[in-house]
């Protein structure tokens, strides 16, 4: 046990930039919280723009700044995965409304996948571009590897999830107040659709049903772009 924690604690000890880039998403959630948890103040972004400041400022490669900063990607395997126990500790809620969820589900699902295939096309774009940005639906993990299986471009891929998932976080809420949806359910689930986690990690401090129905929402997203997208890289040879 020493020894695995030992292995574990040697590779962090010795990176900084690691040490930086938590330090920044810190200081991010302290602004959003002295801004009275605005959504706009996302910490996401602010560490994102901290962050890439602070390597131009210090001329360093992205390579570096992933090497350093590598177990923060090698996170997001468990996270994903940990999605299924809130899954499986809210599956009544599920089976409650299931015609529900699956609507809204497969109306998220279809529009973000075939929408950005669609203007990637529209516009005169590569296959890869598109598969690129029909594979961003997904939460980022699950949609790295489907465009690495569908030609797409991976770090485009993640770069388009990560900024989708900013906007919904940004402006979700807002929208579905001025449509007067106030269901958490419905606010949880349409976070973990359109937003993934960066804006289920908006909604979830919120209210528990909502981080439920958010992880619920990024899990079933995951499992069905994971179909979709195969099918629309099919018809487009």
């Amino acid at each position: 046990m020493m020894a695995a924690l030992h292995a574990l604690w040697t590779p962090l000890a010795v990176s900084p930039l690691l040490w930086l880039t938590l330090a920044c998403f810190v200081f991010g959630r302290m602004a959003q919280r002295h801004c009275g948890g605005s959504p706009l103040v996302n910490p996401v972004l602010l560490a994102i723009i901290m962050m890439a400041l602070l390597l131009e400022a210090t001329d360093t490669s992205y390579a570096s700044y992933f090497s350093g900063a590598q177990f923060i990607n090698f996170l997001l395997g468990p996270a994903t995965v940990a999605l299924a126990v809130p899954l499986a500790m809210n599956i009544g809620h599920v089976r409650s409304g299931l015609r529900e969820v699956g609507l809204a589900l497969l109306a998220g699902s279809l529009t973000s996948t075939v929408s950005g295939a669609l203007l990637v096309w529209m516009f005169g774009g590569a296959r890869d571009v598109a598969m690129s940005m029909a594979s961003k639906s997904a939460t980022t993990p699950i949609a790295i590897a489907i465009a690495q299986e569908v030609g797409g471009v991976p770090a485009l891929t993640a770069a388009l999830a990560i900024a989708g998932g900013i906007v919904a976080a940004s402006v979700g809420q807002t929208v579905l107040g001025w449509l007067r949806i106030t269901d958490w359910r419905a606010h949880g689930f349409a976070a973990g659709v359109a937003g993934s986690g960066v804006a289920a990690a908006q909604v979830a401090p919120l209210n528990g049903l909502a981080a439920a129905f958010a992880a619920i929402g990024i899990g079933l997203n995951g499992l069905l772009t994971a179909l979709i997208v195969p099918l629309l890289a099919g018809l487009w040879r």
